[in-house]
């Protein structure tokens, strides 16, 4: 456990998941305050959460909530071959596990849960979402996959070719792709600050990992409108890496209610950590809005609850004392 910063309590845990292999969770929680509600990180492809999204969990803590992330199998501290994805259903379960876990403590079963995913991690989201419909309060989505950028799709005989490997040779890194680093973090400080972190994967995808990113965001792609969960995506305009038309298909296919887009003209993919201090804050004030209205109607619904709850109870009683029965 790290001493509080800024009013910021940052601590570190691992959990073994139920294939027996451990993994790296982190929180920032307010450190005098009742968090106002959960929300739960979910990084990108080749990322992690305590240094990656550090500025993410800190933001949102100062904000009022208590921020969980977890390094997926083979990613950031955790175990497994770095940068190797064997099942995305089984990188989804070991969310869902954890996340749930933190969700059923007794001291946050009244809290209001929120999902955020950037780039891959949004894809993470969605499937959350699809496994249990009514139980996330909302999700914000950053740059989501939910299909590989034309720009940075292998060519379809690559694919082909590839895919039919995968039962041989499923942990070779020889995918073609483009530097992502390159293209999709804009300010060269974080460029550096990436390719200097040891638990950030920098290698070409392993064939498996490709295959199941590429038949995730295919099928994402095909049930968009099975998304119900009030949500927020943000996006840069500029983004060559998840292209932002599609998170635009996503806003008018989904079947939610609450549902809000936002493009922003200029920026890149990591439009929440690579990009002018100005923009940055840009993003965090709507994500941060975003969250704290949701907040705020989940609060004054649950108080409504509470006290239609009350009020049986006191009619109940009233009617009890008034039944012949109850003078018996």
């Amino acid at each position: 456990m790290a001493p509080g910063v800024d009013g910021i309590m940052y601590e570190e845990e691992f959990v073994n998941n139920s294939r027996g292999l451990k993994l790296f969770t982190c929180r920032w929680l307010p450190e005098k305050k009742e968090p106002k509600a959960l929300v739960f990180l979910c990084h990108g492809y080749a990322m992690e959460c305590s240094i990656s999204m550090k500025d993410t969990g800190t933001r949102l803590a100062k904000a009022g909530y208590a921020v969980h992330g977890i390094d997926y199998e083979g990613h950031g501290k955790s175990s497994g071959l770095q940068g190797y994805i064997p099942s995305f259903k089984n990188l989804v379960e070991d969310c869902s596990e954890h996340f749930t876990s933190v969700c059923e403590r007794s001291e946050n079963k009244k809290k209001a849960r929120y999902l955020l995913g950037e780039s891959m991690g949004g894809a993470v989201v969605l499937l959350l979402h699809r496994r249990e419909p009514p139980y996330w309060n909302g999700a914000v989505l950053v740059a989501p996959m939910c299909k590989i950028a034309d720009e940075m799709k292998p060519h379809p005989v690559v694919i082909s070719t590839l895919t039919k490997l995968c039962n041989v040779i499923p942990t070779w890194r020889i995918v073609p792709t483009k530097d992502i680093i390159d293209i999709g973090f804009k300010v060269p400080e974080k460029r550096e600050e990436i390719r200097s972190n040891p638990y950030c994967y920098k290698g070409r995808p392993r064939l498996k990992t490709a295959h199941e990113v590429l038949m995730v965001s295919l099928d994402i792609e095909k049930n968009l409108n099975q998304v119900s969960l009030p949500f927020l995506v943000v996006h840069g305009g500029d983004d060559i890496v998840t292209d932002p038309s599609v998170s635009r298909l996503l806003y008018e296919t989904a079947s939610s209610e609450d549902k809000t887009l936002k493009l922003y003209p200029g920026m890149w993919h990591a439009l929440t950590s690579a990009e002018p201090p100005a923009n940055i804050d840009l993003v965090f004030a709507d994500i941060i809005a975003w969250l704290d209205r949701r907040t705020a109607a989940e609060g004054s619904r649950s108080e409504m609850e509470q006290k239609s709850k009350h009020e049986e109870r006191q009619l109940f009683h009233a009617q009890a004392k008034q039944s012949p029965i109850a003078s018996l």
